[in-house]
């Protein structure tokens, strides 16, 4: 099978398409929860009268049933769900569905699968193939090459910032990768509950981290972060500090976690006896926005959290003890106002964006955005018959052992055919050169 790959509620009003002779029917693809709570809000902001369906690829990532029901929390998927399909069955509703718009919500060695399996099944099954647009779930500064590389011969990349638009805009050439973005609110960013509601007057009581699977990464850091919550939760005692998850551990997540704060955390119980540990401290999972609901401040690394809590107004603090680095994905929050260490975190002094960050970083007017109007504009090039696939940047050469490659990088164990395993099984020590080739040049530049 031919393969392909793809890629966070104020919800800006958007203008409607013009009204059309046939719905414009839309298929979106999630794999990840963090993708498939993405897509789905994507899908939600498109025009009410186009036709659109959710479905979420079965890959080593696929979400747990809570995580599915957590990411699709608050979309139009929330009630039904989004099935759960294999690759082929993916195939199979693109050919069956006949989009005019394939959203490809998915992680970038999963999108390039994705990609030249829905050319594959459009015209196998005979009809133009459809408008495939594609994005990033959260903060996507700075941009980076892979990125672009795995969604290079998607039609359209959405981006949710001026700031973000520019950065890949400047890295694309470069690069040289011809790539078009359209700038979209970020779509799960959630709105205020309207004043005097029973939702608005919730006490407002825990304070919030957002954990994130490879922020920090070192085990030293992430001991350093449990320890400055378990000084929050005894230096507020009113107050609950909850250890926000995405999944508890074994769960599957957009990226391996390879220390779980909920293991860590049992594992100082067992050191220091629970009974040590302050009663206010908890770790719960579920939707973002009910925990923000309850929360005085929210505290993180860099997860896309702090955009979802200045939406609603919550204070902030975007801990900045291990540096800002491209690695921290926490560039972003330079000059914000955000940035403060632990012991602001231990003595609750939280903090809000300035309005000159605002703007420029997932708060722009409504007015703004372009990406609906770009969409509209590659439909309608679809029906005159000029929307040529794009170039795959890099990785081009191997013919079909490469797509059995790369289908079998982005599947793994799922991936059960034997081109893929005959790919995987040459593949492998030429990647492992490859690899130790590189660093030991990257070993002699430096000395």
């Amino acid at each position: 099978m031919a393969e392909v790959e793809v890629a966070q509620e104020l919800v800006a009003p958007l203008q409607e398409a013009p009204l059309r002779e046939a719905p414009v029917r839309v298929l979106g693809i999630g794999d990840s929860d963090s993708y498939v709570k993405w897509g789905a809000a994507v899908l939600d902001a498109m025009p009410g009268h186009w036709q659109r369906e959710l479905v979420v690829v079965d890959t080593p990532v696929t979400p747990s049933d809570a995580q599915l029901s957590a990411a699709l929390a608050g979309s139009g998927f929330a009630a039904a769900g989004a099935p759960v399909v294999d690759l082929a069955g993916v195939m199979r509703r693109v050919a069956q569905l006949r989009p005019d718009v394939v959203l490809v919500s998915v992680r970038g060695q999963v999108a390039r699968v994705l990609v030249r399996g829905i050319v594959a099944a459009a015209a196998d099954a005979g009809f133009a193939r459809p408008v495939i647009i594609t994005g990033l779930p959260g903060i996507s500064i700075p941009a980076t090459t892979k990125a672009l590389y795995y969604r290079s011969q998607c039609d359209y990349f959405l981006l949710h910032s001026k700031r973000e638009i520019a950065d890949f805009r400047a890295l694309a050439m470069r690069i040289g990768v011809q790539q078009d973005f359209g700038l979209a609110s970020l779509p799960f960013l959630p709105r205020p509950y309207p004043a005097g509601s029973a939702e608005a007057e919730q006490p407002k009581t825990d304070i919030i981290f957002a954990a994130q699977a490879k922020v920090p990464r070192e085990l030293d850091d992430r001991l350093r972060l449990l320890d400055w919550l378990v000084a929050a939760a005894r230096a507020q005692p009113t107050r609950r500090v909850v250890i926000k998850l995405r999944g508890i551990a074994g769960e599957p997540q957009t990226h391996a976690e390879k220390y779980p704060f909920d293991t860590l955390l049992a594992e100082m119980a067992d050191r220091i006896a629970p009974e040590t540990l302050p009663p206010n401290l908890a770790i719960e999972t579920g939707p973002m926005r009910e925990h923000l609901d309850r929360a005085v401040g929210l505290v993180t690394v860099s997860s896309t959290a702090a955009i979802e809590a200045a939406a609603l107004d919550v204070p902030i603090i975007a801990l900045d003890d291990f540096g800002t680095s491209a690695q921290l994905i926490n560039l972003v929050f330079e000059a914000s106002n955000l940035l403060a260490s632990s012991p602001a975190l231990v003595e609750g002094r939280f903090r809000r964006p300035s309005p000159s960050w605002l703007d420029l970083n997932y708060f722009h007017e409504p007015s703004d955005n372009t990406w609906l109007d770009g969409v509209e504009q590659l439909l309608a090039r679809r029906a005159a018959g000029q929307l040529p696939l794009r170039q795959q940047y890099r990785g081009r050469l191997g013919g079909t052992f490469r797509h059995a490659w790369d289908r079998k990088l982005a599947f793994g164990h799922l991936d059960t055919s034997l081109s893929g395993a005959v790919a995987n099984l040459v593949g492998q020590p030429v990647r492992w050169s490859l690899v130790a080739s590189k660093r030991a040049l990257r070993s002699m530049k430096r000395v």
